[in-house]
Parts: structure tokens; C-alpha cells; sequence
């Protein structure tokens, strides 16, 4: 019987895929991204102040669309 503990880690995503908004364009070739819990993240990755973008593995994956958010505490 396979262990019920490891197959939950399956169904769980390797590398988390987060949405953002762009607050900074660096020199270096970087953007800042503020996440919707108002963490700054620091990635590669390219364009404008106030465009909301998805964000992994360190860098910018390409353009999220502009929908409302919300957060839950659990």
C-alpha cells in the first residue's frame, strides 16, 4: 500500500506560482513585484511600473490578468 502521506505531497505544486504587481524596474535587469500579503519580491524579468504579472521560480512567467483578490487567514 502506498504511504497516504506521500501521495498528498504529490497533488501539491513543486514550484508555487504567485501574481503580483510591479512597483520597481531595476538597472540590473530586475523588477520588484509586491505580492497581494505586501511582500516584496526581487526577479528577473522585464516591464512596467503597474502591471500585474505572474512570478516562479524567480522570475517573471508573463502578464496575470487584473482581477480582484482576496486573502483568508486559516
Amino acid at each position: 500500500m502506498a504511504n497516504p502521506y506521500r501521495q498528498f505531497l504529490r497533488l501539491l505544486p513543486r514550484r508555487p506560482l504567485y501574481v503580483g504587481d510591479i512597483t520597481a524596474v531595476n538597472s540590473d535587469g530586475t523588477v520588484d513585484v509586491e505580492l497581494p500579503d505586501s511582500k516584496v519580491l526581487r526577479v528577473r524579468g522585464t516591464g512596467s511600473v503597474d502591471d500585474r504579472v505572474f512570478v516562479q521560480d524567480g522570475e517573471v512567467r508573463g502578464p496575470a490578468p487584473d482581477l480582484p483578490t482576496s486573502s483568508v487567514q486559516v
